[in-house]
């Protein structure tokens, strides 16, 4: 890495202070490969599309569900989700090789007014506005999106922009505001909001909300999502035979005790019958569009895809084909169940591998087919969109959806499950390098050196990915929150990730093709990441120096404490304080939207893939699923927190430099520097001084000077540590709706930018509004001064088993791996750092001011992809505020 050069006075700014010395020349990435003809094609059109809403699912959801008035609720549900799914009009786009979309746009999505209307009777009502003064909007407000790509940022002749990315038809809205009418106070929003203020302590909880100390609501923002699919039940019996699995069970449960099940198998019946029609609909529309087909090759695509959906629409998969187009169904029917993000594929490898080898083997299929399907299967999932409020699609998705396809790991036996059409799976990814779905890589010291390095040769060309995830402290995790509920060392080897980094329990279940009998890999829980999202613990430590107030409005948010601070076990102690009681009024309250989303809004087509909901005729509300431990604490700024603490320990209490006094006023003015705000710029990068900015300067070095995570320090390192064990130990102490502990979630995702932009400076140096340090135990952009290793020294400080993840982000500059030297140098680099009982890293692989020049002139890199904090995203699409804390990364120039 390049050293940092020293403070030297006004002469210098923030970024010399904490930056890189550049090169001459722009260094490009790996040259990539090109996709297949097909894939370029469909690329294209996605790259020309946009963002599009559409209320034809809701429109008809609605009105069946309102037919329905007094009918058991399950039974609502399913009848709604029925007509919906049953009057979606099919969009076939020539040379697609997998039919079915969300919507009918390449890019569409919907609202979903069952979980929450108020936003668009608030554009609309004058009656409905005060819903816009509660705090749960606080965090649109501090969100940017991205000004390029697909994203619909403002309302252009005949389309109006929502929540700054999706654009609707002005004749559409009319259809909307109806609808969404039709939810008021019904709402899993509004129903929750009612009896959530029964809450001891809720007033803290809308305080909490308005502050931006926590980012947003799970319960009827996003939820489900951020867990593992699991195909095995159409896969093995198809949509007949599942069916007729529910005729069975429906005639066992009628009339029985525990009556519930007879309407659960009654709902997931009606509800694959509208998925039924959902797919013969589609295959009418094939089937009409080849009767339009002038061209004789593509007149054969159409009849192949009615073919293919016909027999699917009934029947359980022949080829490998069948079965990708099968997954890609029950894919999309569960996204459009929720609004969801995260919703993975799992070892989709590992779970196809059995049609494939078939395939293979009868001579019906060859690699290069292979790879144009999965080509064109990364284009269906990058297609992909959720539609939620700006505060959630800007600043926690960063307009993705975080589909993550897990390869490698071990199989039931504990030996290598990578197989080679994993290996396919990557080449596909370099090929077709598209943002979903996203690779992560579990590793196992017994995968092959060839499998690894060709996760290396992707990760060289700067997809972002795959990540590089321990499959040892992932098990380590799974063996120990999930033991209670029977967990063993042999399903504990078919977890994968969930979301974008979210450890997840899996199960294996036995398809049986061709008499021969195959362990596939597939979730087995809920949403793993639900619960309490995101709390800002810079924000907190901002509200404890200032006596429990939001400077940034003025507003109360915790009861005073007032203590004069006069220890640095003072500070740590009232932080603690805070925290837990935060945790504990939006853990009461989640638990409320939660209960309230399964009573309103059940899972029912995510639910019968999950097992075992079909077995025991269960919901995932009511625990159907084999391993129900799964609501977390997400947390974000903890690099920032414990910098901090480090800076105030140091400065204020062991050394008396400056009192805690001077420290608080430098912080309220900033260090002597205009706000991010003012500046439009997120990082310490090009900062612009004030006039007074001399008054400020010895405080802020000594801010600047004090002990940083990330260089093997164990001044700061030991903080760190504390902090860690602490807070995954405190999370126990609360219990979710299933009345299971909650666990500890170290993710950022995109919240270190909105989080960031509504915290004053803190004592760290870091100044106000400017972003929080990505991940979890990334160091803050610049202050890694002593290497990589240093760097993972500090990391692996504490045991990351104790958590549901960590996260590390590191940008490389491309010269360092470039050839196979440089591959096997960074593969011996990642080993290492997995092998020290780290749980996760992955990689930019980039060039700075490529990303600067991107930035200036977005046109050139419609193509670019960056990593973010596990997810990749085309450049474009990314908010400012993320586009800047990319670029200030520390760009190592050696990992040596």
């Amino acid at each position: 890495m390049t050293a940092n050069k020293d403070f030297s006075g006004s002469s210098a700014d923030v970024y010399n202070y904490y930056g890189t010395k550049p090169g001459e020349d722009i260094q490009t990435r790996e040259a990539k490969k090109e996709p297949t003809p097909r894939a370029q094609k469909e690329r294209q059109m996605y790259f020309d599309s946009k963002s599009s809403a559409s209320v034809e699912f809701p429109y008809w959801y609605t009105r069946r569900w309102k037919q329905l008035e007094g009918e058991v609720a399950i039974i609502r549900r399913a009848e709604a989700l029925k007509s919906g799914f049953e009057h979606l009009t099919p969009a076939i786009l020539p040379g697609e090789l997998l039919a079915m979309r969300k919507a009918n746009y390449l890019r569409g999505s919907y609202p979903m007014p069952w979980l929450s209307e108020g936003f668009f009777l608030a554009k609309e009502d004058e009656l409905y506005k005060e819903a816009q003064k509660s705090g749960k909007v606080s965090a649109d407000e501090v969100t940017t999106m991205g000004q390029g790509g697909g994203n619909v940022t403002k309302s252009v002749g005949n389309v109006i922009s929502i929540a700054g990315k999706f654009g609707l038809r002005k004749e559409e809205m009319p259809i909307l505001i109806n609808t969404a009418k039709e939810w008021f106070n019904k709402s899993v929003d509004d129903v929750g909001h009612k009896y959530e203020q029964l809450v001891p302590g809720y007033n803290t909880k809308e305080e909490i909300m308005r502050a931006v100390i926590c980012m947003f609501d799970s319960g009827y923002t996003l939820p489900q999502g951020r867990e593992v699919m699991n195909y095995y039940y159409p896969l093995q019996f198809g949509i007949e035979g599942i069916k007729n699995i529910c005729k069975e069970k429906q005639d066992q449960s009628a009339g029985y005790p525990d009556m519930d099940r007879l309407y659960f198998y009654k709902a997931v019946f009606t509800m694959l019958e509208g998925l039924q029609t959902w797919i013969l609909n589609y295959a009418k529309e094939a089937r009409f569009m080849a009767s339009l087909e002038n061209s004789k090759d593509q007149k054969e695509e159409y009849l192949d895809i009615v073919e293919r959906l016909e027999w699917l629409s009934k029947n359980k998969p022949r080829t490998f084909h069948d079965a990708l187009q099968l997954v890609w169904i029950f894919h999309v029917a569960v996204l459009n169940e929720d609004a969801i993000s995260g919703l993975s594929p799992g070892r989709l490898g590992q779970v196809l591998y059995p049609f494939w080898k078939q395939d293979m083997e009868n001579g019906h299929l060859t690699k290069e087919r292979t790879i144009e399907l999965l080509e064109c299967m990364r284009m269906k999932f990058t297609e992909l969109d959720c539609f939620a409020s700006m505060g959630v699609v800007g600043g926690v998705l960063s307009g993705n959806t975080f589909n993550n396809l897990c390869i490698g790991g071990l199989d039931k036996d504990g030996y290598s499950a990578a197989n080679e059409l994993e290996m396919l799976i990557i080449e596909s990814a370099m090929s077709c390098d598209t943002p979903q779905p996203t690779l992560s890589l579990l590793f196992d010291e017994k995968l092959p050196e060839e499998f690894l390095l060709k996760g290396i040769e992707c990760t060289k060309i700067g997809t972002g990915y795959p990540a590089w995830i321990s499959n040892r402290v992932a098990m380590d995790f799974l063996l120990n929150n999930f033991k209670k509920e029977g967990m063993q060392l042999e399903e504990a080897r078919a977890w994968a990730i969930g979301g974008c980094l979210e450890t997840s329990p899996g199960s294996w279940m036995p398809l049986e093709l061709n008499g021969e009998i195959y362990f596939i890999p597939g979730g087995s829980a809920p949403a793993t990441s639900v619960g309490v999202h995101f709390i800002s613990l810079p924000k907190i430590l901002e509200a404890v120096l200032f006596d429990g107030l939001d400077k940034r409005t003025g507003r109360r948010v915790y009861p005073a404490h007032g203590s004069k601070l006069e220890s640095y076990e003072e500070i740590w102690t009232i932080f603690k304080k805070y925290f837990s009681l935060t945790v504990e009024v939006l853990t009461l309250t989640n638990n409320i939207q939660h209960d309230i989303w399964g009573k309103v809004s059940p899972s029912i087509i995510n639910s019968m893939l999950k097992p075992d909901c079909l077995e025991v005729g269960k919901d995932i509300s009511h625990k159907g699923c084999r391993y129900n431990r799964t609501f977390n604490v997400e947390i974000c700024g903890g690099v920032n927190l414990v910098n901090s603490l480090s800076s105030i320990k140091k400065n204020v209490f062991d050394e008396n430099k400056i009192s805690l006094q001077e420290l608080k006023a430098a912080i309220e003015s900033n260090f002597g520097y205009l706000s991010a705000l003012e500046t439009g710029s997120y990082s310490l990068i090009e900062q612009v001084k004030k006039k007074n900015y001399m008054d400020w300067l010895k405080i802020h070095k000594l801010c600047l000077d004090a002990p940083k995570y990330g260089n093997d320090d164990k001044y700061v390192d030991n903080i760190f540590k504390e902090w860690q064990i602490w807070f995954s130990k405190m999370c126990e102490n609360y219990l979710s709706i299933y009345n299971e502990p909650l666990y500890s979630c170290q993710i950022s995702v995109s919240t270190h930018a909105p989080m960031g932009a509504v915290t004053l400076a803190t004592p760290d140096g870091r100044l106000c509004g400017t972003t929080f340090a990505d991940g979890s135990v990334s160091a803050y952009p610049g202050t890694d001064k002593n290497g990589p290793y240093a760097l993972f020294n500090s990391a692996t400080c504490y045991n990351h088993a104790l958590s549901q993840n960590s996260q590390l982000n590191m940008k490389i500059h491309p010269s360092v791996v470039r050839g196979r030297e440089g591959s096997r140098k960074f593969l011996e680099m990642i080993k290492a750092y997995l092998r020290s009982g780290a749980f996760h890293a992955q990689f930019n692989i980039v060039d700075s001011r490529m990303l600067k020049d991107a930035q200036k002139n977005p046109d050139k890199y419609r193509g670019l992809m960056v990593r973010v904090a596990g997810f990749t995203q085309y450049w474009v699409e990314l908010g400012k505020q993320i586009q800047d804390e990319v670029i200030a990364r520390t760009e190592y120039e050696q990992i040596g």
